[in-house]
């Protein structure tokens, strides 16, 4: 089918370039329609339940809220983890679900679970809500209200979050893409009732009975409409509450006999007010802002949200009062398009490279155009597939792909084709014709490797596509694009590119030196000398090649490992934690000075500094009143004057901020900071998590360990989380007193908390916008704890008594917060690294932690973070890397068909691995998940160059070379594809591994990893390889025997045969074959299976059934229909069918008569080999016997003086060498029986009987039709007949049979069948498989004729060679064995006697012994022709 493909693109060069033209359309439309961002998605799945409870404390929240969701959330199905944090009026809970589960089933799941939890949640303490469909990456737009400083004191805090909250926020939030906008800062504007408790007593009026008149005030209503005439009046009532004034005049209560009206006013203080807040935003050094953070929509493009962001923002900006402006501070576009910028810059110089190294080592500037041609459009083509299958541009998806990788399989076919034209067309001038055959042969000849070479890269990425968890998210797109690239590139190559060779390339064929010939011409003559030498002493080259091996795997152990190396944002993310018991406005001033201080000192690197100080509207992020996000906005690096990078800018700026000894400052950036939170619950690379029950052992532990962890080298900023006591204000009940009394509990801390936490009675419209009207102590009486004690309670009868009567006011220490994991509490210890990897460091503290910190029974320690992440992604990677490994072998075995060349190959895996190695450390780079991914990519590359190099060295051998001479001009030949290849390849990731700009940190090691993979694989490939293919298959042909004579007639692959007892004569060895061998049990298996596959030939299709129901007949009622087809065949299709089935099982069957001849023939060999070798053993045991009587007349003569000592030497001698023949005999012997043992599958020892001759009788023979090998070529002929017979039979139509029941309007039993016949139309198709039959019943009759004329001549040479070894034997049976007795009797006498010297004495009896040895090759000669005599006739 390939060959069919490439032969339709050549022929065929209009549609190949329409087809092109339609790739260019359809990738530039779906790149236009990519969603952008800077990075993937590694945020898990999610949700956050968030719970506010202003009233409550940490302790109670936890108790009240947290853990009965907690419990409620746990019973969820596939939950990966639950997490919270519980802190004063906030409660978040996170639910980690499997990758696997959708997030709107996840949502709904945790959505039912809280109705659920509802009844066992603290009445009035809040309700849980879940939190926006975000992520990680959520936080894609930040932005601040600032006032022109003409207009400063004429807007308020609370008139910035107002315009904020009803303005800009209610606009912002119709944009496609933005699930939330969550505002900072200012003050929330409430309509306040400031309740005077003096005022209250004097008028005896109780908070409570406010509440209510505000409640029962603050109200419309309507009253349906009368009629009047021909019109219409509505009724409504306007009761709301619309101003101060409005609220001031409600009456509480009436007095006296007149009934005079106590109003609000009499009793409180009607202001504007503003919430409690638990956050705050300043910005510049400037003092306080009003802001929002906006909430990205999970899987929106955020590049594509922001332009629209921004024009809406100049549509708001238009409607905003004169002075305010909205300014923003963080804009993930500018991240996005400097990501985006690098991968341009990278793909564009990448390509550029690829394209010179293709023009300059190709040596043709229009082959390495075409060449080049294809790497826009597999870009093209993988932005398609992006599209389709929901893949982001970004930095990974896109940084990974190497143009030089995605184009060697076109390399290999072009720089194959211009070999052909070069090798057999040179100086021709071509016509268009000739072209295209020449580029289609040359083309299908190499297509095969260079697609299997192509498809390993894309097998090793598969693997990838299978990581799970974080890395799984972050590489699974780079590994889907390259993929697409890839199987692009592998579609183009097979079309495009054979036609554009044909088409461009010049015809004119007159080859001349270019400066590529002479490059490669340099290069070779280095490298000749190298490889000759590494042939010559192939021992050093394995040890040192070991040695090298071993030594970069202890070098790797010494790497050290980090998760995935940092992003470099552009921006710092500086988290500060102030001491838990600082106020809201201890942490303004703080951020306010620390920004003065960072802007006065670093006034060319810092844009602006703005602080998020606490939680914000939404509160995702649950932080404190004593902590903040510091984002530092930095210009750009080319403007920085006291810093040259990231890490010495950050350090100098943690250095300033030491002037602020009592805050913790900890330095990231704000997408890995919020990553890292979402991700593990805490914004650092480690996390050191100590679980345990008690909250004061957790902090003295955590705060232990924390004091050596700091001394360990590469701990930059550590942090133990602030869960230590905050003094409160707790009030404890009197039991006996409020029984004495007569209150209960529920009232006075209702009381409690509208009086200081304030309780809303309503709300107040104006025009559009809602505030709370909010009653509350005003703020003169909630000033400390005395106000909390004088606090009047109204008792039963009407009297009032202050709250220290029946109740303890006093200060205690309680947690400021609570974190849980899993339902356990813990405490963190956060760590981040600095200047050291990850895992060295953890080891370093697991090391202390172990040493020096002892917990109690019961607590335990865990590592999270980063950290986690990195062990996690280990485990997977070592489950990956193998499959990956394995499936390289698997395809190179399928590819090569030899576990040995497979082997060879392989070694290009080990080879690469140590310039993989030795490049990260010469680079000083930690393993990471990147540097992972580059390997698994480098395995999968580094085999191209072994695959180009063996398969040309296995169509040498097929051509008859020996081992030296496929070296030699293999080497010679292949040796510029496989430094092109290895070189556009590396070189293509070069850019990747040199950039400096913001998103390289990722791309760098798998960059570097590749490269110095290449260049050590290529070297060695070129080196290593050759020496151990010399070793290996050179050992191979030295092994093969006369065997190989044989097996050219038995065919390959025979299998075992079977014997059972201890002496075997011929008759039974050829009948236990012929029994029990495998490969004739198999031979019937395949006959039987035959058998069985008649019966289909007589299958009919599947019947349908459908079933159909609703407003299937009428508009009006609900009516079924239930239909019944069945189709059949033309009856005599089937019959057609039957008989080509029959005529397999009759091929089966004639296949399994070749094979038991050529067992019984492999049998008959060994076992007359065995008949041979014992006639020769006892031909050797007397002349044994001769040589030690030779020895002991020799010793006898040179002890009597007679004869000197070289007589006696020589005699030993020749004795010693035939014992040694014997010997060899001997083994040979065992080796014939240990083959006749495979043969009939004995698997226990036994001897043949070895009394038949040691000459075979040849069997009566049959003629040329009898013979086995035509019958089988006459079945297959009359096979392909009834093919073409089937083929024909489906022109027929094909029947079609019935029955529907329906109901029609509620009306059942409307029944009826159907009959039909289906028609082929179209049957140009078919016919081509009838002309396409028929043409292989003439291909099968010709490939009879052609098996015919060469049995024929195989036997009549057979019969020759019979002739001339029957004369041999004759020879020596009548003449020459006599004589040889003769000889060697004569001779022993005449010695004995004196008569002759010892020399003429040993001449002759050598004489003798050589007549019987050719004897005996001449009978085995004579026993090989008659078996590949009865191999062809097929005699068993």
């Amino acid at each position: 089918m390939i060959n069919s493909i490439i032969s339709f693109s050549i022929r065929n060069k209009l549609v190949v370039g329409l087809f092109v033209l339609g790739l260019i359309f359809w990738g530039g439309y779906s790149l236009s329609k990519l969603p952008i961002d800077a990075l993937p998605d590694i945020t898990s799945n999610q949700v956050q339940v968030i719970t506010q409870s202003p009233a409550l404390a940490a302790s109670e929240v936890e108790k009240f809220i947290t853990y009965p969701l907690e419990i409620s959330l746990r019973t969820i199905p596939n939950v990966k983890g639950i997490r919270s944090v519980s802190r004063m009026g906030l409660s978040i809970i996170t639910v980690v679900f499997d990758d696997a589960v959708a997030m709107d089933v996840a949502r709904q799941q945790v959505s039912e679970k809280l109705k659920g939890a509802e009844p066992y949640l603290l009445r009035g303490a809040g309700v849980p809500e879940m939190a926006p469909i975000t992520t990680g990456l959520g936080e894609f737009f930040q932005y601040t209200l600032e006032v022109d400083p003409a207009f400063k004191d004429q807007y308020s805090l609370s008139d910035l979050r107002t315009y904020q909250d009803w303005i800009v926020k209610r606009q912002l939030l119709g944009i496609p893409g933005v699930v939330e906008v969550s505002s900072f800062g200012g003050n929330l504007k409430q309509y306040e009732v400031a309740v005077n408790p003096e005022r209250l007593r004097a008028m005896h009026v109780t908070v409570n009975q406010i509440f209510s008149a505000l409640e029962n005030n603050n109200s419309n209503s309507g009253g349906s409409y009368l009629e009047k005439g021909t019109d219409v009046y509505f009724i409504r009532t306007e009761g709301m509450l619309a101003s101060l004034t409005d609220v001031e005049n409600v009456v509480v209560d009436q007095r006296g006999p007149a009934g005079t009206p106590i109003r609000v006013k009499d009793v409180a203080t009607v202001q504007f007010g503003k919430a409690v807040r638990y956050g705050a935003m300043t910005r510049n050094g400037e003092g306080e802002v009003v802001g929002a953070v906006m909430l990205l929509l999970k899987g929106a493009s955020a590049n594509e949200v922001v332009k629209d962001v921004k024009v809406r923002m100049e549509e708001i900006q238009k409607t905003m009062p004169q002075g305010i402006k909205i300014v923003p501070f963080l804009d993930r576009s500018v991240l996005i398009g400097k990501a985006i910028s690098t991968v341009e810059k990278n793909l564009i110089e990448g390509g550029l490279i690829v394209v010179f190294i293709l023009v300059l080592l190709l040596g043709n500037f229009r082959a390495g155009l075409i060449v080049a041609s294809v790497i826009p459009l597999c870009l093209l083509f993988a932005f398609a597939m992006m599209h389709i299958f929901g893949v982001s541009a970004n930095l990974m998806s896109l940084g990974a792909i190497d143009f030089g990788l995605i184009v060697d399989g076109a390399v290999i076919i072009v720089e194959s084709i211009i070999h052909r034209l070069h090798a057999h067309k040179k100086g021709e001038v071509l016509s268009q014709h000739e072209m295209d055959e020449e580029v289609g042969i040359s083309a299908k000849a190499i297509f095969q490797s260079a697609a299997f070479g192509v498809i390993i890269i894309l097998i090793v990425y598969f693997p990838i596509m299978a990581l799970g968890g974080i890395e799984g998210k972050m590489f699974r797109p780079m590994a889907q694009t390259v993929s697409f690239a890839i199987v692009g590139a592998l579609i183009l190559s097979l079309t495009y590119v054979p036609m554009a060779s044909a088409l461009f390339l010049s015809k004119k064929i007159d080859h001349k030196v270019t400066i590529a010939d002479r490059i490669m011409n340099a290069m070779f003559s280095r490298y000749k000398p190298m490889v000759d030498w590494a042939l010559s002493k192939p021992k050093i080259v394995m040890i040192l090649s070991s040695l090298l091996l071993v030594g970069s795997v202890g070098l790797f152990t010494t790497l050290g490992g980090e998760f995935i190396p940092e992003l470099n944002e552009g921006d710092f993310a500086v988290e500060v934690v102030l001491p838990t018991n600082a106020s809201l406005s201890q942490s303004i001033h703080v951020n306010t000075e620390a920004q003065k201080l960072l802007m006065k000192q670093f006034p060319d690197e810092i844009k602006q500094v703005v602080s998020r100080i606490g939680a914000s509207e939404i509160p995702t992020d649950p932080m404190g009143i004593n902590a903040c996000d510091l984002l530092i906005i930095l210009k750009e690096p080319s403007a920085w004057k006291k810093a040259h990078s990231p890490e010495e800018l950050e350090a100098k700026m943690d250095e300033a901020l030491n002037a602020f000894p009592e805050v913790n400052f900890e330095f990231t950036q704000p997408i890995q900071m919020r990553f890292n939170e979402l991700i593990a619950g805490v914004k650092s690379d480690i996390a050191i998590k100590i679980f345990g029950e008690d909250l004061g052992l957790l902090f003295e532990h955590a705060t232990e360990a924390s004091r050596y962890i700091r001394k360990i080298d590469g701990v930059g900023d550590i942090k133990v989380q602030q869960i230590d006591g905050i003094p409160q204000l707790v009030v404890k009940f009197n039991r006996a007193k409020l029984a004495q009394y007569g209150l209960n509990v529920q009232a006075i801390n209702q009381l409690i908390k509208t009086t200081f936490a304030g309780e809303t009675a309503g709300i107040v419209m104006e025009g559009e916008k809602r505030f709370d009207l909010v009653v509350r102590m005003d703020s003169l009486h909630r000033q400390d704890i005395q106000n909390l004690r004088e606090l009047y309670v109204e008792l039963p009868n009407g009297g009032q008594i202050p709250l220290q009567e029946v109740a303890e006011v006093d200060f205690e220490n309680a947690p400021v917060e609570v974190s849980r994991d899993d339902t356990h509490r813990r405490i963190t210890i956060g760590i981040n690294v600095r200047n050291r990897d990850v895992e060295s460091v953890v080891a370093d503290i697991q090391k202390v932690m172990k040493e020096k910190v002892v917990l109690p029974a019961g607590y335990y320690v865990t590592y999270g973070g980063t950290f986690e992440n990195l062990q996690a992604a280990k485990s997977r990677l070592a489950l990956v890397v193998p499959i990956a490994l394995v499936l390289i072998f698997v395809l190179l075995f399928f590819t090569f068909q030899s576990f040995l060349e497979a082997s060879i190959i392989y070694l290009a895996i080990p080879l690469s691995a140590i310039g993989g190695i030795w490049a990260l450390w010469l680079r000083g780079m930690p393993f990471s998940v990147s540097a992972g991914i580059g390997f698994i990519a480098l395995f999968g590359v580094a085999v191209l160059n072994g695959i180009v190099l063996l398969s040309f060295f296995k169509q040498l051998a097929n051509e008859g070379l020996s081992v030296e001479e496929r070296l030699q001009k293999g080497l010679a030949l292949r040796f510029r594809p496989v430094i092109m290849t290895a070189a556009v390849a590396s070189l293509g990731f070069l850019p990747m591994a040199l950039s400096t700009s913001p998103g390289a940190e990722v791309q760098r090691p798998l960059a570097t990893v590749v490269i110095g993979g290449l260049i050590t694989a290529t070297f060695l490939t070129l080196v290593v390889i050759p020496v151990v293919y010399s070793i290996l298959m050179g050992r191979k042909e030295r092994k093969a025997t006369s065997a190989l004579l044989v097996l050219f007639f038995l065919g390959l692959g025979l299998s075992n045969a079977q014997a059972q007892t201890p002496k075997l004569s011929l008759n039974q060895c050829v009948a236990e074959a012929l029994q029990k061998n495998s490969l004739i049990r198999s031979g019937g298996l395949e006959v039987q299976t035959a058998d069985a596959l008649i019966a289909t030939g007589r299958e009919l299709p599947k019947g349908t059934l459908d079933f159909q129901y609703g407003k299937t007949q009428t508009y009006f009622s609900q009516d079924y229909t239930v239909v019944a087809n069945q189709s059949i065949p033309w009856p005599s299709l089937l019959k057609a069918q039957v008989k080509a089935l029959s005529s397999q099982k009759m091929i089966a069957e004639k296949r399994l008569a070749i094979t038991k001849s050529l067992v019984a023939a492999s049998v008959k060999w060994y076992y007359y080999q065995l008949l041979v070798q014992q006639k020769q053993s006892a031909f050797l045991k007397k002349q044994d016997s001769l040589y030690v009587q030779m020895r002991r007349a020799a010793s006898l003569k040179y002890k009597e003086g007679e004869t000197g000592k070289l007589e006696f030497v020589a005699a030993e001698a020749r004795l010693r060498e035939f014992q040694q023949k014997q010997a060899a005999l001997s083994l040979d012997m065992k080796a014939n029986y240990a083959q006749l043992a495979y043969w009939i599958n004995h698997p226990t020892p036994f001897e043949i009987q070895g009394d038949e001759s040691i000459t075979m009788t040849l069997q009566k023979g049959k003629d040329i039709a009898s013979m086995p090998a035509i019958q089988l070529f006459d079945e297959q002929i009359q096979h392909g007949k009834l093919l073409t017979d089937v083929e024909r039979h489906k022109l027929l139509p094909d029947i079609r049979v019935g029955a529907v029941t329906q109901s029609i309007e509620n009306y059942t039993g409307q029944n009826f069948i159907q009959a039909g016949i289906s028609i082929p139309i179209f049957a140009k198709a078919q016919k081509a498989r009838i002309k396409a039959a028929e043409n292989n019943e003439l291909y099968l009759a010709s490939q009879k004729e052609q098996g015919i004329s060469q049995l024929s001549a195989e036997l009549s040479s057979q019969f020759v060679q019979l002739e001339k070894h029957l004369n041999g034997i004759n020879y020596f049976q009548q003449t020459g064995l006599a004589q040889a007795a003769w000889l060697e009797l004569t001779a022993l006498k005449s010695y004995q006697q004196g008569e002759i010297e010892y020399v003429e004495m040993l001449q002759n009896t050598q004489q003798a012994w050589q007549i019987r040895e050719q004897y005996l090759q001449e009978v085995l000669a004579y026993n090989q022709s008659i078996v590949q005599i009865e191999t062809i006739l097929g005699n068993e």
